[in-house]
């Protein structure tokens, strides 16, 4: 049986990978701004976040990184690397971290 933190890293996991598809689908300028999922580890979520192109691809740059709205990070198992209006950026630790390192699909 998976542990919480590893089903909290395989669905952000998941998130991440929409997200992934969704910037390939967006033939943008690095200036434009993408509309993206949170990567929050609830699968219920659909808040969206807005990030420029150039900062998208800044967290993609480790695969333990996730874009989450503000409030749904969970510091028991990440922490806040950086905040930014509504959006936060996360890394997942522990057990967690290397799950969602080789779910990265950037790796």
């Amino acid at each position: 049986m998976e542990s919480r933190e590893e089903r909290i890293a395989r669905n952000e996991a998941l998130f991440r990978d929409v997200n992934e598809r969704i910037k390939e689908a967006t033939l943008s300028e690095p200036s434009e701004t993408l509309t993206l999922l949170c990567e929050c580890g609830d699968v219920r979520c659909t808040q969206m976040v807005e990030l420029p192109l150039n900062e998208y691809e800044e967290t993609r740059g480790e695969g333990e990184q996730f874009l989450v709205v503000a409030g749904h990070e969970d510091e028991a198992v990440e922490r806040v690397i950086k905040r930014a209006n509504r959006v936060v950026l996360v890394e997942k630790r522990g057990e967690s971290g290397e799950v969602a390192r080789e779910l990265d699909p950037r790796s």
